[in-house]
């Protein structure tokens, strides 16, 4: 049996750019790519930390160092230059390798480039105690 995974994330990106007459993607700097694993024409969900829109289209490259996020066509009605966004991308992983699986977390600074690389995300309780908070629970 498969069951879907995060294979990867790039965590709270600004979209620098919106082109509503343009064929429908999300351009990606390539250095976000490399980081992030994600490939060109590989679905993406892109997940609007302003606004709280969802949606799905693909990646497609953008200039390596350009610190590019651009959502475009129909995707362009979905947000606003500045805002943040979460782009992830999710894979098939067959059950025998479920517990070797590690997605790959990007997280940047405002100006879109990679300021941190992980596997696992920090968790609803960072920076807590989070012994104290599950007892109470």
């Amino acid at each position: 049996m498969f069951k879907t995974f995060l294979h990867a994330k790039i965590h709270r990106a600004t979209v620098t750019h919106c082109e509503l007459h343009y064929e429908g993607s999300c351009g990606i700097d390539q250095d976000l790519l490399d980081a992030s694993g994600i490939r060109p024409n590989e679905q993406v969900h892109i997940w609007n930390v302003s606004n709280g829109e969802r949606f799905i289209t693909y990646a497609i490259s953008s200039p390596r160092g350009s610190g590019v996020i651009s959502l475009n066509g129909s995707a362009a009605r979905r947000a606003s230059v500045g805002d943040l966004v979460i782009i992830a991308a999710f894979a098939s992983v067959h059950e025998d390798r479920i517990d070797e699986h590690q997605p790959k977390l990007v997280f940047v600074d405002g100006a879109n480039r990679v300021k941190e690389l992980r596997h696992e995300p920090a968790g609803p309780f960072s920076g807590m105690d989070a012994a104290v908070e599950v007892e109470q629970a």
